[in-house]
């Protein structure tokens, strides 16, 4: 039978979301804990792959088994044994075709900005002195709606057939004492937002017009990119599903 596992976590300490040779995980914690409290050995298949550092308020995956068990139960108990900077939200049972990564219909990421320094915010958030045109920079995210290919944010070297996404939002807010940068679409390339994020804050501090921004979409090169943005402020906040996926459960 194939279950469905809503988790969040702090990536401080992680080395991403994916199972590596000599490196801790995301990934790697889950399956251990479920396979030790299942008695058997599980692998957990996410929604996408988060980086070294990079945080989920929101992230799914999926598991089969044919162990009998208490999904609310078995929840709580992962709690109380895994690491304490992921959470585990809820385990339900979902259809047998039911998929994570390839059922997933849009993805929502945020990046947190600040321009004090605030001691809560250390691992959660990018702190930039410098002034920032905020209007300046919404008015380049807004052209990310308008363009499919993202070449010029992806990381090089990636294993991806296509660069093509479906952004539906990008927006600059400020929310208190950090200004935080929405983005939604379909699917994201390895390394994308934060890639666009650092394009974006070079705008602000006036190091590249409009024109220059638009210019390096279309120019298809990530070396005409700015630099990454650092990981800590970047956070998985959302994965949509189709309801039907869902019913019943």
């Amino acid at each position: 039978m194939r279950y469905f596992i809503s988790l969040a976590y702090k990536g401080t300490h992680f080395h991403g979301w994916q199972v590596q040779p000599n490196a801790v995980s995301v990934q790697e914690k889950v399956n251990e804990g479920l396979s030790m409290l299942l008695k058997e050995d599980v692998m957990i298949l996410g929604a996408g792959r988060t980086d070294a550092g990079v945080h989920a308020k929101q992230m799914y995956a999926h598991f089969d088994t044919d162990k009998e068990f208490d999904c609310e139960k078995i929840a709580y108990r992962l709690n109380s044994y895994i690491d304490d900077a992921i959470l585990i939200k809820s385990i339900f049972p979902v259809s047998e075709s039911a998929h994570a990564r390839f059922h997933a219909t849009a993805r929502v990421y945020e990046y947190w900005l600040c321009q004090e320094k605030n001691p809560f915010l250390k691992d959660g958030a990018w702190l930039v002195y410098s002034n920032l045109d905020f209007n300046l920079m919404n008015e380049a995210a807004a052209y990310l709606t308008e363009v499919k290919d993202f070449t010029s944010f992806a990381k090089i070297h990636s294993d991806v057939k296509t660069h093509i996404c479906d952004v539906r939002k990008a927006t600059w807010e400020q929310k208190e004492e950090m200004w935080v940068f929405t983005i939604e679409a379909d699917r994201f390339l390895r390394n994308m937002v934060r890639a666009i994020v650092g394009t974006l804050v070079d705008v602000g501090k006036g190091k590249m017009t409009l024109q220059e921004f638009k210019n390096v979409i279309t120019k298809m090169d990530r070396g005409s990119a700015g630099v990454s943005a650092p990981a800590q402020g970047l956070y998985l906040v959302k994965v949509e599903y189709p309801q039907e996926l869902f019913n019943g459960n």
